[in-house]
């Protein structure tokens, strides 16, 4: 990814800072493994399975056991025990009160492959985040990026639940982008990186736009990312360290994309929980947004949400 790029510093910044270890992001790893072998123990295919879209997947498995491939084809848990357990759905955040699954829906996952994609994303770009920045900055990104893509998604999508980390894995995407614009004068290779990111990013939400995937999800979660990028991930300009005395830490405009994004998080945030508690369907503000999650074509039809 652009991993290699971002990392490449100019010498003297580097300084004898060899960076943090990184021990935050596999224990996220494990939690959401921990929590999907839990999800599929509670489903226990074989007991709770009427039959009528056929026998369980890997029926050797017992309890751990998944739906037939026609209720579910990423190898997991109904839809039914995904609800229970905390899935995002609005009906339930707004109408029953249960605002905790804009959280717990970010460490459900929808099967195996759902699970594995995530998971892999997570280690191959949080790891080095977290070894460049510390655990508390990334952690507090993460989380507040994931319950991002919630509120968006609960805003936009009604009639169907969402579960997984893809709003949070869009927001580390999101602080990349934003760390890399705050801090310019610190890297080298700053356009193959910029275009590097970009692309990725491009792609992946692109992705979004078909069937059956919360790209408001996504979205939310990397806008959240992208403004704190610029409020928690400030490096001090290139060369400070040996002329600390003769100029600022940091430069002006890092202090003014500081200032405008802590202040858009702010209301970003209040203004979607005001919106998502008073009952505002997002759709009927901005009808054209839901080309934004799924765009129709011969091939597919997107249904309502």
């Amino acid at each position: 990814m652009a991993n290699e790029d971002l990392e490449r510093r100019g010498p003297k910044n580097r300084g004898n800072n060899e960076g943090w270890s990184s021990w935050l992001i596999p224990v996220f790893v494990i939690a959401n493994l921990v929590l999907f072998i839990m999800t599929m123990y509670v489903n226990n295919c074989p007991k709770k399975n009427t039959g009528l879209q056929g026998e369980c997947v890997a029926g050797g498995l017992g309890r751990f056991s998944f739906q037939p491939l026609r209720e579910n084809p990423l190898f997991g848990p109904s839809s039914t025990t995904l609800e229970n357990l905390g899935a995002l759905d609005w009906n339930k955040v707004v109408e029953g009160h249960q605002g905790w699954r804009l959280v717990s829906s970010i460490w459900l996952h929808a099967g195996v492959i759902h699970l594995l994609a995530n998971m892999l994303s997570l280690l191959f770009i949080g790891i080095g985040l977290e070894q460049q920045f510390g655990f508390v900055r990334i952690g507090v990104i993460y989380l507040l990026s994931g319950i991002g893509g919630s509120v968006l998604s609960c805003l936009f999508v009604r009639g169907s639940i969402s579960v997984g980390a893809s709003g949070a894995l869009f927001g580390l995407l999101g602080t990349m982008l934003s760390e890399l614009i705050t801090n310019w004068t610190v890297y080298s290779n700053k356009v193959s990186a910029l275009l590097t990111l970009v692309f990725i990013i491009t792609i992946n939400l692109a992705v979004g736009i078909l069937p059956h995937v919360d790209n408001f999800a996504h979205i939310g979660g990397f806008l959240t990312g992208f403004l704190l990028g610029f409020v928690l991930l400030l490096r001090p300009q290139f060369g400070w360290e040996e002329r600390r005395n003769a100029e600022s830490k940091y430069k002006a405009y890092q202090y003014v994309l500081l200032l405008v994004s802590l202040v858009l998080v702010i209301i970003g945030f209040t203004v979607s929980l005001v919106m998502l508690f008073r009952g505002v369907d997002g759709l009927q503000h901005c009808n054209w947004c839901q080309y934004l999650s799924c765009v129709p074509s011969s091939r597919w039809s997107c249904g309502k949400n």
